[in-house]
């Protein structure tokens, strides 16, 4: 019986490319979605929606019609980003 290795399942997680995010210093949007700012703080995307629900992480959303969306300003502040 063969095995195709192409097909096998390792079990490891889809990876996330970092060219995806573009550098914090370029971004002019005034907030980034949960995914973003996840990425950027270094944390998962559900420690961010936990900091939401329970209002006690360090950076505050803010909601747009039920969305949740993470002030750039604020994350640059956190890690000592200088604004553009």
């Amino acid at each position: 019986m063969e095995h195709n290795s192409a097909h096998q399942y390792t079990g490891d997680p889809p990876r996330v490319v970092a060219n995806q995010y573009p550098p914090l210093g370029l971004i002019s949007r005034p907030a980034v979605d949960t995914d973003s700012a996840a990425y950027y703080l270094g944390r998962k995307a559900q420690t961010l929606r936990t900091w939401a629900c329970y209002e006690n992480g360090p950076i505050r959303p803010i909601r747009v019609h039920g969305r949740l969306a993470w002030p750039v300003d604020q994350i640059r502040k956190i890690l000592g980003v200088p604004n553009v």
